[in-house]
């Protein structure tokens, strides 16, 4: 039997499920930690979680680790880091944004957007400068990529030169792929954290490796190390 059980979960399930929008809507992020722990996980490796809130929900220690560092040495690759905008997607992503442009040195966008359904959303307008600049948008999934080729839109009628895109976990279901191909976004950056099908895996999309973080996140909890060098 094993002393000890750390379940690595590069992408959390059920995430958007961290609360109740609705009456009798579960909220199963709840129920998923609930049944990790117990199955006999003593701890909880994950990366880039849709929602803070959620590593309340365990009652067994759980390690929220950041693709940020990962993000970024691919951004300055590319020389975008010398006339960058750093955009979050709504509001509810702005604290992400933020801490990305505080550490990158650059300027803040948002785009105010409006829900139409589940399913669909409208951008409105961006508050901040993006005129003759590169933007990096930034979230933590890509699902059926609307509001993102929404964003896209905005950011270039705003007059924005490329737009990027840097999303950790890549769901890409629906007509996200279609909607990718038609739209003006230059590249849509992402993780391994779900693999992509083959036939999903256009020009535009580029995957980055997060084993070299998780690996190191490994070897740290085995060790009885801290791993608090991996948040800086």
């Amino acid at each position: 039997s094993a002393q000890r059980i750390t379940a690595v979960l590069p992408y959390f399930g059920y995430a958007r499920q961290d609360r109740k929008d609705q009456p009798r809507v579960p909220i199963t992020a709840k129920l998923v930690a609930n049944v990790l722990t117990v199955a006999g996980a003593d701890r909880v490796l994950t990366v880039d979680l849709h929602a803070g809130q959620i590593q309340g929900f365990f009652d067994i220690p759980l390690d929220h680790l950041y693709a940020f560092t990962i993000f970024a040495d691919y951004i300055r690759e590319l020389e975008l880091d010398k006339n960058l905008v750093i955009v979050s997607p709504d509001v509810g992503g702005i604290k992400t944004a933020r801490a990305y442009a505080k550490k990158m040195h650059c300027d803040l966008a948002i785009v105010d957007k409006r829900r139409i359904n589940d399913k669909q959303a409208e951008a409105m307008h961006i508050m901040g400068d993006v005129e003759g600049k590169n933007v990096v948008i930034i979230d933590d999934m890509v699902a059926t990529a609307g509001s993102l080729v929404e964003a896209v839109t905005a950011l270039k009628k705003a007059g924005a030169l490329e737009v990027y895109a840097s999303i950790t976990h890549p769901v890409l279901c629906g007509e996200a792929i279609e909607r990718l191909k038609n739209s003006q976004i230059k590249e849509l950056v992402v993780t391994d954290t779900i693999p992509i099908p083959n036939e999903n895996m256009i020009p535009r999309i580029k995957v980055l490796s997060v084993a070299s973080l998780l690996g190191e996140a490994i070897m740290r909890i085995h060790n009885e190390k801290s791993i608090s060098v991996l948040f800086d």
